[in-house]
């Protein structure tokens, strides 16, 4: 008579415990083109070309993040315009490079 209580009241809890767990949040959440990873702020090119699309809506551009990722001459077209803007600067100057090259 024990035994059945017993494993009733373990599976009750083991059930408690697997309608409250919380599926883990897969989406990589981004601040000014940073990704936080384990506590570290690292700029990844997924956050920086959210960042670009964020920047270029202030421009008034209708860009979104997936353009900017998924073409590189939509990048390239939209950094042309607002790349000298301090906070996407460093984005931009993977797709347009203003230095002189070696020649």
């Amino acid at each position: 008579m024990m035994q059945k209580h017993s494993a009733a009241f373990l599976f009750a809890a083991a059930c408690a415990v697997v309608t409250n767990v919380q599926p883990a949040s897969a989406r990589i959440k981004c601040s000014n083109g940073y990704q936080n990873v384990n506590g570290t702020a690292l700029a990844t090119p997924y956050c920086q070309d959210e960042f670009v699309a964020i920047v270029a809506r202030q421009y008034g551009f209708n860009a979104s993040a997936n353009a900017i990722r998924n073409n590189p001459n939509y990048k390239r077209r939209i950094c042309r315009f607002i790349g000298q803007d301090i906070r996407i600067k460093d984005a931009c100057d993977l797709v347009n490079p203003t230095g002189r090259g070696r020649f």
